[in-house]
């Protein structure tokens, strides 16, 4: 009995237990969350000033660490308990699995009133809907396989921005002989895998990634590419921090920011950070993607499960939220703090910033052919099983220098195999 079916027995037997249903009398939506970084905190406020400017109370449920591991053993545990949040951060195949248990309410009165099938790309629609209904709201599009440059740290350094995976490791050379962390990484396991996954996209193209991440094909996951995929990860590690260990992303982002490193491989959420810190794109800092993957777009959205609720001021409330999400005037506020791309159709980019403005012309690039693509180590390509099983060798392997690329490409088939 796989992790999601013992849940889903547990919660058979707490669906007696009532429903939190205290509120204020005016409605309360609690939103459980792992927005918690600066640039991440200041964007989730623009949501909770709004749905408290409508009239609701804001519940503010916010879990660090993880990549959004620690929110969703919080989840769990409430779900058992009979007393989930009003709203939670749940993202891409988890939504169906949470729709299966039958906990997630329908939002088709909301989005129909707000005609969300023609203002969401179709792709970010269905994600968001379990049996053809919308039980969830995107809040946005991140890319992942973004690449981060201190422009000044390189021109000390007489370093060029790589476009290719050997100019990546001629870059790092320099920044390291100049005397600067090459590579700002933390060690936490979601972090290691987005490197790897960029690494992933960049040596097996984006059909694939999609072969091996998405469709779990064993050709391709034990195939002589991904031991290359292993190989570049390793080569890699060389140029990190070795005191990376347990680092939040939002330090190792600092570390660029503030000039002791040059480049950062992360999504485009480590721009609130550069953002919260007064710097301009183009200017501070450049964004380019991931060496190897131009016209590919590893995609990761936020977005908020709605949970059943049994008080009707609560579900006014989760419906506020749900509508809010998607107006115009929160699409571009929270957007711009958060980094990453509206993901509503119809917005006037040139509020934004050149990154976001690069993202969004990529996004429709990559959406006609199979450029498009879910990102593993951020829960949209495959289950939290088969997530996690892919984190353990990903680390284990990152954190032991005399790991074999070859070993590891079997370790990994065999842990998803023991994890689907």
């Amino acid at each position: 009995m796989n992790a999601i079916n013992r849940l889903a027995a547990v919660v058979a037997l707490a669906s007696l237990l009532p429903l939190n249903a205290m509120a204020a009398d005016n409605g309360t939506v609690e939103v459980l969350h792992w927005w918690t970084s600066g640039g991440e905190a200041k964007a989730v406020e623009t949501l909770k000033a709004q749905v408290e400017k409508d009239g609701f109370i804001w519940k503010d449920n916010a879990v660090a660490g993880g990549g959004g591991a620690a929110a969703m053993t919080v989840l769990k545990t409430r779900a058992i308990s009979g007393n989930p949040p009003a709203a939670a951060q749940i993202k891409g195949p988890d939504i169906q699995e949470w729709g299966a248990l039958g906990l997630l309410t329908e939002l088709d009165d909301v989005a129909k009133a707000n005609n969300w099938d023609a203002l969401l790309p179709q792709k970010v629609a269905q994600i968001m809907k379990y049996d053809g209904h919308f039980v969830a709201v995107p809040v946005n599009i991140h890319r992942v396989n973004w690449l981060w440059i201190n422009p000044e740290v390189f021109a000390k350094a007489g370093a060029k921005v790589p476009t290719t995976l050997d100019e990546l490791f001629a870059a790092a050379d320099k920044l390291k002989a100049a005397g600067f962390i090459p590579l700002a990484h933390g060690g936490q396991p979601w972090q290691d895998s987005t490197v790897f996954e960029d690494i992933a996209l960049s040596i097996l193209g984006p059909k694939g990634y999609r072969a091996a991440f998405v469709e779990l094909d064993q050709d391709t996951l034990t195939g002589t590419q991904m031991v290359e995929v292993f190989k570049t990860l390793q080569r890699l590690g060389t140029y990190m921090d070795p005191n990376r260990a347990g680092r939040d992303w939002n330090i190792a982002a600092a570390e660029v920011i503030n000039g002791k490193a040059g480049m950062q491989i992360m999504g485009d959420w480590a721009k609130s950070e550069w953002t919260a810190a007064g710097k301009v794109a183009g200017k501070d800092y450049q964004c380019v993607a991931f060496p190897g993957t131009q016209g590919s777009f590893a995609y990761n959205i936020d977005s908020l499960a709605m949970f059943k609720l049994k008080n009707e001021n609560d579900i006014n409330a989760q419906n506020d939220l749900a509508k809010v999400a998607l107006e115009p005037q929160f699409q571009t506020v929270f957007n711009q703090n958060k980094g990453s791309l509206p993901v509503r159709q119809d917005m006037d980019m040139s509020q934004f910033d050149a990154c976001t403005q690069k993202s969004a012309v990529d996004f429709k690039e990559a959406e006609k052919g199979d450029g498009l693509q879910p990102s593993m180590a951020h829960n949209m390509a495959t289950t939290l099983a088969v997530q996690g099983a892919i984190f353990d060798v990903v680390t284990n392997f990152l954190n032991d220098p005399k790991a074999d690329p070859a070993t590891a490409v079997k370790q990994l088939d065999s842990a998803i195999k023991s994890a689907k």
